[in-house]
């Protein structure tokens, strides 16, 4: 009887313990007119963080609450969850070593760049003037490649503890910034073919493969702002970091971010993340960056699936797919149906671009098939204020023939930066 009594009084007290830090991230939105602390006290909670001018909150919550009419008619228009999602998985990279005396920005002759023509477009336009904000990782700010090409952003990291997003990464369907062994068999040889070795050979670049950094958002922001910067070299990168290096982040601070980018003078913005919920936090987040005039790039997601993504697939945001140096889709990238996830397509399998430590490295994924597209618009909308997504989508390659079995499901095409300059500069 002894031994069941203390096991009993044991299970209590687990049971409090679990119940007593039980509580979840939620997400309120609330009229202008109500006070947030009350309706925090009145659900036994209290406030995390706020987004005043969406009259938006994080509260700290015991569950979950329905949105009853009782909180209605105290001005409650709206609750969400604030979910969490870690990425997985330890695996190796490619890396590239090079010597001392190369350009910080070889890579940007790289043949994916030499296929969308985005040295060519430099003729007409380098995006001057023009701030594209990356929502995204920590980025290596010293970095040669990038040294001059990134403005002041901000560090949403410091104060977030969750996560509802996931960098695109393709291997598994989430690791774009790490190559795991079957990355390697697909693409060491077939890159060196596609690639010419003479453009390895010329920059005397050696190919490594190491293990380094293991978590999966360390190298994600630093890749993703080298393509932009090889694309549009004279355009400010505004460098939001959401993630941290483990990969983790959560809506209600990937709103945050896409407010201050709106906020702050970005007029492009690249978002090479996902997540399949559609998120209402996130939705009017991206519908306010809309109303600030401020161009929207989504990577279309690294599953093979045309289920939506989102960011990807919101109204008035451009989702890029991933193709090979072939203009065929990328194995793991999405695709579109009936207009869902994909607008337009950009080279997005063994890209070469810059790796935290003065490195370099080959990555697959829509999420640098993004910046790309990112990189293009600034061009563009260095030149003309006004509808530079059109002049981008207006001046695509056909891909259709060379993806029978995807024909309308890769969106217009796959960017020319060199066609949508010239048509913009017209």
């Amino acid at each position: 009887m002894l031994r069941k009594g203390c096991l009993l009084w044991f299970l209590l007290i687990l049971l409090f313990a679990v119940n007593a830090e039980a509580n979840v991230p939620v997400i309120v939105k609330v009229s202008s007119t109500v006070n947030i602390s009350t309706i925090a006290s009145l659900l036994n909670g209290s406030v995390l963080d706020s987004i005043p001018e969406a009259n938006t909150y994080l509260l700290s919550l015991p569950n979950l609450p329905l949105l009853t009419s009782t909180l209605q008619l105290l001005g409650v228009q709206w609750i969400d969850a604030n979910k969490f999602m870690t990425l997985p998985g330890i695996v190796p990279v490619a890396m590239l070593s090079v010597p001392a005396n190369v350009a910080p920005d070889w890579y940007k002759y790289q043949p994916a760049m030499q296929l969308i023509r985005s040295n060519s477009a430099q003729a007409y336009s380098t995006g001057r003037a023009i701030v594209v904000a990356d929502i995204n990782s920590q980025v290596d700010y010293g970095h040669p490649a990038l040294v001059g090409h990134l403005t002041s952003g901000y560090d949403f990291v410091a104060n977030t503890s969750s996560s509802a997003a996931t960098l695109n990464q393709s291997s598994a369907g989430f690791l774009d910034d790490q190559s795991s062994a079957g990355f390697l068999d697909q693409s060491s040889a077939g890159f060196l073919d596609q690639s010419s070795a003479g453009f390895l050979d010329n920059s005397r670049i050696g190919i490594l493969s190491e293990l380094l950094n293991p978590n999966e958002g360390y190298s994600h922001g630093t890749l993703c702002a080298g393509v932009i910067a090889a694309v549009a070299p004279d355009a400010m990168i505004m460098p939001l970091r959401a993630f941290d290096d483990n990969g983790n982040a959560d809506a209600f601070t990937l709103a945050k971010a896409i407010r201050y980018a709106a906020q702050h003078g970005a007029q492009v913005l690249n978002m090479s993340f996902g997540t399949l919920k559609d998120v209402k936090v996130l939705r009017e987040a991206i519908q306010y960056a809309q109303q600030k005039n401020v161009i929207l790039i989504a990577s279309a997601g690294n599953n093979n699936t045309s289920s939506p993504q989102y960011p990807a697939s919101y109204s008035g945001v451009s989702g890029v797919a991933a193709t090979d140096l072939l203009d065929h889709k990328g194995w793991f990238s999405n695709y579109g149906s009936s207009g869902v996830n994909v607008y337009l397509d950009a080279p997005g399998v063994n890209i070469i671009s810059p790796y935290p430590g003065n490195r370099y490295s080959i990555v697959s994924g829509t999420s640098f098939s993004a910046p790309a597209v990112a990189g293009a618009v600034a061009l563009v909308r260095s030149l003309k204020a006004t509808n530079a997504t059109s002049y981008v989508s207006n001046n695509v390659v056909k891909i259709d023939k060379q993806n029978p079995n995807y024909v309308g499901k890769l969106g217009v095409g796959r960017v020319d930066v060199l066609n949508a300059v010239k048509a913009t500069a017209k």
